[in-house]
């Protein structure tokens, strides 16, 4: 999660028990808070969009070839598979009600401690865990089965780590270096990229590896336990993160790593520092084709990345093509849209439509940097989201008669579709539930779904989904209503969005070529489908009503 520490100090300490944590919290709103909250004041318009967050017009992206679906991941955890509220202990089956909700995105961003893997030193535990014993077995390839990738997001760092600090500077957010070791020498970071090896060696594609290296701990727990079984190359995890907000301001001093002591630390997870740092250490020494996520920043600052770029390239050095030998596959950071600017620490007051933030020209800065290098890696956003409280400075307003609930979803999708403009190639919103329902700090509201149930958002994810969620985006005809077009083979379709938050329509008329006729679908909340109608064109033109709510048009012949 994206912490500001430069807001109220009450805050900072709500936020360290609401989240610094990982508490499960009720996932249950209070629906008479939800109520009052959809009756939230509209206020006035007075956030404009700036020339440079304004996509270009008509630049062809048909070789950009990343469906829409990619668009729509979400943030999760374990207990969130496993943790049936009507058999609370039992851990070995899937709560098939909360599968039901995952399977509305394509992709899970697995918030995975460091600890539940290996809650004593070299103690390695994964179907059951040790620590609360989860099976990541059951959950992996389930999301296998129903063709959802997962990135493993391991983060924090586990207890008997702490416990080498003393008692008052012990904290799981502190950088995963034993006391006292050096964070600008990659080798103080060798348990973390052992951790590393073992994940990867099981859950990876490589099956040619040393079976001496990989360690699991078969002690059982009680009598009747299940015991851990060594297992590699399962085949279930492509993508791997190195922790999660590693550029973070604030917290503790041990928690802060700079962006070359951040190399360091990703050289020994990546690849246990090209080898230097021995055996069985390493994510690329367990497989050398899963891909290392950067841990996603807090400060969305391309500069950051620059920096591990330049460390790189001083400790690592060029690969025989001649490219740097990068200690990274795919750069990540986090940015939530809203009416201040995280890079300068700007303080927010609340969300804004995401058209009319910063967030396309940050992301432009980004994927321009990866497009530099010879490897192009792919950029993505990992975190992003609205809360529904209107006491954060991250929550999404009503605007008009439309309920706070309404325009979450209306940014969430505009979210999406604003990123597969710029180039960044996969998008995970904050996240499935709510941390803290009913709560009112920031990010502590901003699920996409409650109960068993999605909220409007995930519906309109669920939708577009399956009208279009294997199509490409492939350029934007219009600024003002925004008109994107995207390609799926030889079917078209064209989205249609005023990119505005005060309730403004227009009209727009779509040319369709020779179509004789148009479909026009348009999003409904509380439905797995949109509401479509078909219309005849003029001379193979149909006059569309945009709204702030996008509506899908496609030709038929």
């Amino acid at each position: 999660m994206n912490w500001r520490s430069y807001y109220k100090p009450f805050l900072i300490v709500t936020s360290i028990i609401l989240f610094g944590t990982n508490c499960r919290l009720s996932s249950k709103p209070n629906a008479d808070v939800v109520a009052i909250l959809n009756k939230a004041p509209n206020g006035p318009d007075t956030t404009k969009i700036s020339a440079i967050n304004e996509p270009s017009i008509n630049i062809d992206h048909s070789n950009n070839t990343v469906p829409l679906k990619n668009m729509f991941g979400i943030n999760a955890y374990e207990w969130n598979f496993l943790e049936n509220p009507g058999s609370p202990n039992d851990r070995k089956h899937i709560y098939e009600d909360n599968m039901a909700l995952i399977k509305t995105f394509s992709a899970v961003r697995h918030y995975l401690n460091w600890g539940r893997l290996e809650t004593t030193k070299e103690n390695y535990t994964f179907n059951p865990t040790n620590n609360g014993g989860w099976n990541y077995d059951i959950i992996y390839e389930r999301c296998k089965q129903d063709g959802i990738l997962v990135l493993a997001d391991i983060k924090n760092i586990p207890e008997w780590l702490q416990n080498t600090y003393p008692a008052s500077s012990r904290d799981d957010d502190n950088a995963p270096v034993p006391y006292a070791h050096s964070l600008n020498d990659p080798a103080s970071y060798a348990d973390q990229a052992r951790m590393a090896f073992q994940f990867a060696a099981r859950y990876g594609y490589n099956k040619n590896i040393d079976k001496n290296l990989v360690k699991v701990d078969t002690r059982k727990r009680w009598n009747g336990d299940i015991s851990n079984e060594a297992k590699i190359g399962m085949g279930l995890i492509k993508y791997i993160e190195c922790g999660n907000e590693r550029d973070k301001w604030w917290g503790n001093d041990e928690s802060h790593q700079t962006a070359e002591q951040y190399a360091a630390n990703m050289s020994a997870f990546y690849d246990g520092n090209m080898g230097k740092l021995g055996p069985g250490v390493g994510a690329k020494a367990a497989d050398p084709n899963i891909q290392v996520v950067m841990g996603g920043l807090a400060t969305a600052n391309v500069k950051f990345v620059e920096k591990i770029i330049a460390w790189c390239k001083a400790n690592r050095g060029y690969k025989k093509d001649g490219s740097i030998n990068l200690c990274f596959d795919v750069i990540n950071y986090h940015l939530y849209s809203n009416n201040g600017d995280v890079r300068i620490q700007k303080k927010a007051t609340t969300g804004i439509a995401p058209e009319l933030s910063n967030d396309g020209s940050i992301a432009n800065s980004f994927v321009k940097l990866a497009n530099s290098l010879p490897q192009h890696p792919e950029v993505w956003l990992t975190e992003t989201g609205y809360d529904i409280n209107q006491e954060s400075y991250q929550k999404a307003e009503s605007i008009g008669a439309k309920t706070v609930l309404a325009n979450q979803a209306d940014w969430i999708l505009r979210t999406s579709l604003l990123y597969i403009r710029y180039g960044v190639k996969r998008v995970f919103f904050y996240q499935l539930f709510d941390d803290h329902a009913g709560g009112t700090t920031q990010y502590a509201t901003s699920g996409l779904a409650e109960g068993i149930k999605r909220r409007p958002a995930a519906d309109y994810i669920l939708q577009v989904t399956k009208l279009m969620g294997d199509y490409n985006y492939i350029k934007t005809i219009s600024k003002d209503p925004l008109v994107d077009q995207y390609q799926l083979g030889n079917k078209t379709m064209f989205i249609l969005t005023i990119p505005d938050e005060t309730n403004r329509t227009a009209s727009y008329t779509l040319n369709l070529g020779s179509a004789k006729k148009a479909n026009i679908y348009n999003l409904k909340m509380g439905a797995d489908l949109m509401d479509t109608k078909q219309v005849n064109t003029i001379n193979g033109k149909v006059t569309i009503k945009v709204t702030e709510t996008p509506v899908f048009v496609e030709g038929i012949k």
